[in-house]
């Protein structure tokens, strides 16, 4: 199975406002890199559209780790997904779980795949993830 690394994050200026997200695939020994903004978002959204971006590039079945600093992304996937789809999309408060649309996409896209999902401490010294920021705030800036 091919093996592949991905490094995603995403963020705001202003919770909502302006946000961007970068993303770093990296496989063959090669490293791909993609950044996009939108004018009207919010941290996790970006958070989340960066890792779809990154799913949405490989093109076969893949082993996958995917490094993001965003525990949101990390603990839905890993912990929350399988009670919202027990609950109907419903949180353990019976609320709407937010972003339903964008976590049906992950969940689509990462069913082809393995995945490790793996959280690490934002703004703190690790490489791709400080490259990822870096290109979400030039997306942002280029807006």
């Amino acid at each position: 199975m091919n093996k592949v690394e991905i490094f995603t994050d995403g963020g705001c200026k202003g919770n909502p406002g302006p946000g961007g997200y970068g993303c770093i695939i990296r496989q063959n020994g090669d490293d791909i890199e993609i950044k996009g903004a939108h004018p009207q978002t919010t941290n996790n959204i970006m958070e989340m559209t960066a890792a779809i971006v990154a799913l949405k590039q490989l093109q076969e079945s893949s082993e996958i780790k995917l490094t993001t600093d965003s525990q949101y992304v990390v603990k839905g996937m890993t912990e929350w997904m399988k009670g919202w789809i027990r609950n109907g999309w419903k949180t353990a408060s019976r609320q709407p779980v937010k972003n339903q649309e964008l976590w049906q996409e992950l969940q689509k896209l990462s069913q082809r795949h393995t995945i490790t999902w793996k959280w690490v401490k934002g703004h703190n010294g690790h490489l791709e993830n400080e490259r990822c920021d870096q290109l979400a705030n030039e997306a942002i800036a280029e807006l």
